[in-house]
């Protein structure tokens, strides 16, 4: 069959480009002045009041932001109103007096409030420690897209596992002023779902806000080249199904090197979510670790997102190729 003249096939899509490493804060150091925002949830004064007290152990001197406590007017699962989350935000990160910035909770806002910050200054500032997990992930996903920036998957003051599991909290502490101690991650219940060995850089957090990201304007096009973290808490199975489905049919993870599993609190007997994990995940052709111990559980091990690592899936680990943090 001849070709018809003038017309061409059309070109084929770009090929997204894949994870690269961000640019990593400077460790804390004893005295540091560090921030306490609260992006999304309101917070209870009495949890954050526990991990403050944990904080100024450590040698840090946490000042809380004006609207941490706040409420908003409306909307009884809003810290404050959406501009003044942001507010506090860019404010904080653009203080230079401010080493690190510590988001207190989650909960739910964060998605409400991400465009209102400013990330031209946020970028103009460079970079320092940002801590958090949770509905915090569309936060983690803006500073790597938006600002390039390096952030720390890991418990929050005003979170139980910060306040009352000392293993998340130690492992947290040595990553801000030791990383060098934190390059082999992982926990006891780590373990092979698919075996294998990949390189690649670290992204993701909770499942259920990394496919809520999709489709907006400053959303990360593709996970090809990372090695993705996934978890959530009270999805059930069904639900969890439709997020992974979504990931899968959006072409998100294409070319992804690796996936990480860490808690699924709340979400059912975990063998049944084993099977479902095998179902969407184990097609990728990828290593797989589940149980990996970040996360909404108990414990919750600090991960960094934006630096390389190799996962050995056979053997249940994470090594870092540098530390989290620079000096």
């Amino acid at each position: 069959m001849t070709d018809v003249v003038g017309v061409r096939e059309p070109a084929p899509a770009p090929v997204p480009a894949a994870v690269a490493p961000l640019v990593r804060a400077r460790r804390l150091r004893v005295g540091d002045r560090v921030a306490v925002v609260a992006p999304s949830g309101p917070v209870a004064a009495d949890a954050l009041d526990r991990g403050l007290h944990l904080m100024r152990g450590w040698g840090l001197d946490p000042v809380v932001l004006p609207h941490v406590l706040g409420a908003h007017p409306r909307f009884g699962y809003l810290a404050a109103g959406d501009e003044e989350r942001a507010r506090d935000l860019t404010a904080a990160w653009c203080d230079p007096s401010y080493a690190a910035v510590f988001c207190a909770r989650g909960g739910y806002g964060a998605q409400r409030m991400v465009d209102l910050v400013d990330w031209a200054a946020i970028r103009a500032a460079g970079p320092k420690v940002f801590v958090g997990y949770s509905d915090v992930t569309a936060l983690h996903e803006a500073f790597a897209v938006r600002a390039g920036f390096s952030t720390l998957h890991a418990p929050m003051p005003g979170t139980a596992n910060f306040t009352t599991d000392q293993a998340s909290r130690e492992a947290l502490r040595a990553t801000l002023f030791d990383p060098e101690t934190q390059l082999a991650l992982g926990g006891p219940t780590a373990r092979t779902l698919v075996p294998g060995r990949a390189s690649g850089v670290t992204l993701g957090g909770c499942a259920s806000l990394l496919a809520a990201d999709l489709g907006t304007p400053h959303a990360r096009p593709s996970a090809r080249g990372g090695l993705l973290l996934l978890e959530d808490v009270e999805e059930e199975d069904y639900r969890l199904d439709r997020i992974l489905t979504q990931l899968l049919r959006s072409g998100w993870l294409d070319g992804v090197a690796g996936v990480v599993l860490g808690s699924w609190a709340g979400c059912g007997p975990y063998a049944a979510l084993r099977e479902l994990f095998l179902d969407r995940l184990g097609g990728l052709g990828v290593p797989v670790v589940e149980e990996f111990g970040f996360g909404h559980g108990e414990t919750n091990v600090t991960v960094p997102l934006g630096v390389r690592a190799d996962l050995n899936a056979t053997a249940a680990t994470l090594t870092l190729d540098s530390p989290a943090l620079t000096y």
